[in-house]
């Protein structure tokens, strides 16, 4: 399984658009073959940050979804409002059974 945790920074007065913005994009990415989960946030602790976690049953499946209709709308929309670039981090994880 292949989770991303991606964070950016916009301006204050923009992050309700960041948002709305992943927000209606929920539905389709989650669709997409091996999404296992797509969850929009804001984080609590600033004014300015917005992340999306992503969990994905393989590479291959994220890269698809890179390569979508969806991912290039929310890109263009986002991309001009951000303050600085995204810190995408991607990890190879195997789920634990306890």
């Amino acid at each position: 399984m292949l989770i991303a945790h991606v964070i950016f920074s916009v301006a204050r007065e923009n992050r309700t658009l960041a948002i709305e913005t992943l927000k209606q994009e929920v539905s389709a990415v989650r669709a997409m073959d091996g999404c296992i989960a797509f969850i929009p946030f804001l984080d609590a602790t600033n004014q300015q940050d917005v992340g999306v976690l992503h969990e994905w049953a393989s590479s291959d499946a994220f890269e698809a979804y890179i390569a979508s209709d969806s991912f290039i709308s929310i890109g263009e929309t986002l991309r001009p409002i951000m303050v600085s670039p995204p810190i995408s981090k991607r990890f190879d994880a195997t789920i634990s059974q306890n």
